[in-house]
């Protein structure tokens, strides 16, 4: 069957069903999965509020609407050092977030722009090396951190130092393959023309490069950062004592066994927590949405 017969084949209708009523139903539809799905997303989001204010605390007996909403679980939770974990998750996963973009970019730009010898092992071998879980190297990365610590005492066990460069060779390795992706789209032409007016490989790099891939510079910030504040696995290993803790890991020793009798102030905790990473995502967003629709047109 030809393409102009399948053209000219007209549709069927229901009968006595119009085009502004089929258009109906149609919206009504798309409506009523969008509203399902903002429920359905909003949801824990509303359960966790509601309980950081319920009187009882517990999550056997919790409603979504609180009988005597209360602020006695925020109260209890800020008697604690709750403010000082959230500090250090704060400070670790800035300072990772940084640096992790800073490596990353200049690793990505050598890599896209340079040719030199084993740069094709290199890349396979830093992609090879994502693909092993980091639970395959907690006990290596725990020794490793100790015996740097005998030299370096800030870098060493329990100390912030020691978490950043934890997070810090575990994240360069995805980031730069990401990187170097969106820079291979930026046309070569910008490179020779910025080197013909004089142009060093640092001044091409940061007066040239960096400017036109800015989204994905904040993509890669807001994974950093995003993964780092809220690990607890690293961070419940490399530190134990109680002044250098993370968020995840304070908030997990503050509850200890009784989840179901704290469940109020954990509620209060991982609401308050989430604040940091509500502020970048809105910092950032704008560099996300342009790094979406260039990516869609960029030759």
């Amino acid at each position: 069957m030809s393409s102009t017969t399948l053209s000219s084949t007209p549709i069927k209708v229901a009968p006595g069903m119009t085009t502004r009523q089929r258009n109906a139903i149609g919206t009504s539809w798309r409506l009523v999965v969008i509203f399902i799905a903002i429920a359905y997303s909003l949801f824990p989001v509303l359960w966790i509020i509601s309980a950081s204010f319920d009187p009882a605390g517990r999550l056997s007996s919790q409603n979504l609407i609180p009988n005597n909403p209360t602020v006695a679980n925020y109260n209890t939770l800020f008697e604690d050092s709750f403010w000082r974990w959230m500090g250090n998750s704060t400070i670790v996963a800035s300072i990772t977030s940084v640096l992790s973009v800073f490596v990353s970019s200049i690793s990505a730009y050598a890599f896209s722009r340079f040719r030199f010898s084993g740069r094709r092992s290199m890349l396979l071998t830093v992609f090879l090396v994502q693909v092993f879980p980091n639970t395959l190297s907690m006990v290596a990365t725990y020794l490793l951190i100790r015996l740097i610590g005998d030299y370096i005492p800030f870098l060493g066990l329990n100390t912030l130092g020691g978490l950043i460069l934890v997070y810090l060779g575990g994240a360069m390795g995805i980031n730069t393959w990401l990187m170097k992706g969106f820079f291979d789209t930026v046309p070569r032409d910008l490179d020779e023309s910025a080197r013909i007016d004089g142009a060093n490989d640092w001044q091409i790099f940061w007066l040239v490069i960096v400017p036109l891939v800015r989204p994905i510079l904040a993509v890669v910030a807001i994974l950093s950062f995003v993964g780092t504040y809220s690990d607890y696995l690293l961070a419940l290993v490399l530190v134990t004592e109680e002044r250098y803790y993370t968020l995840a890991v304070g908030l997990s020793r503050f509850i200890g066994n009784q989840f179901d009798q704290r469940w109020g102030v954990f509620a209060a905790g991982a609401l308050i927590g989430a604040i940091p990473i509500v502020i970048v995502y809105l910092v950032l967003q704008d560099y996300i949405v342009g790094g979406l629709t260039q990516g869609a047109v960029k030759g």
